[in-house]
């Protein structure tokens, strides 16, 4: 009888630790999605571990002229990267970033940040990620959703510095607005333009300014999967 007692004992605890276990799993699978994940995801953030390799020309013109230009080969997996401006190339690992390395990798951390910074509001764990009511957007005057992602005074190239994303009701941007150092007057407002789809993964191919003749894109994009 004994026997009998101890082992409905031991099947009681292991069917509460069961209901517990599923009741856990249960609130996991319940818990609303971020903004963040879901700008994240109307981006295509859940094919991202998917690309082997992307490669993209990053281009500013002014008044029509081209003043800036260069070509990037990014290899998540492994991180290598490969810059090409003109004749010249430069390839590292950024596992590895030396003298030699640094300028380019700073020039690969702004224009990979302009490329996919839906994805650095998941990737960037460090940064702290506030969401707001509604607001009014700078360049369209249109009421829109917005999410501010404000890096920490320590690391980084950039250190201290925050982006306000204005996103509609999909979830995708339709303007950002930078802002050095998280001073609250912008340093920089654009609009997202010419969504493109590239194996999975959307990309904005232009950025506007609200005035002037001045325009940063895109050419060249190509996003390789395995």
């Amino acid at each position: 009888m004994r026997y009998i007692l101890i082992l409905c004992l031991v099947f009681t605890i292991i069917s509460c630790k069961s209901d517990k276990n599923a009741q856990e799993t249960k609130n996991e699978e319940a818990k609303p999605l971020s903004a963040a994940q879901k700008i994240a995801n109307a981006y295509g953030f859940e094919n991202w571990s998917n690309v082997s390799k992307i490669d993209f020309v990053f281009n500013v013109d002014v008044n029509g002229q081209n003043r800036s230009k260069r070509a990037w080969q990014w290899q998540p997996k492994t991180n290598d990267v490969t810059l090409t401006t003109g004749e010249n190339v430069v390839n590292y690992n950024r596992a590895s970033i030396d003298s030699t390395s640094l300028g380019a990798d700073r020039g690969f951390i702004n224009d990979k940040y302009w490329l996919l910074s839906p994805f650095n509001l998941i990737w960037d764990e460090s940064a702290t990620v506030s969401e707001h009511p509604k607001e009014e957007a700078p360049i369209s005057k249109e009421l829109l959703n917005k999410i501010t992602i404000t890096y920490s005074n320590e690391g980084g190239y950039t250190p201290g510095d925050a982006y306000d994303f204005y996103y509609g009701d999909d979830f995708l941007i339709k303007e950002w607005v930078f802002r050095r150092a998280n001073a609250p007057e912008p340093s920089l407002v654009t609009a997202w333009k010419n969504h493109q789809d590239f194996n999975g993964i959307k990309i904005a191919t232009e950025h506007h300014r609200g005035e002037g003749d001045w325009k940063l894109y895109f050419t060249g994009v190509s996003v390789e999967i395995k």
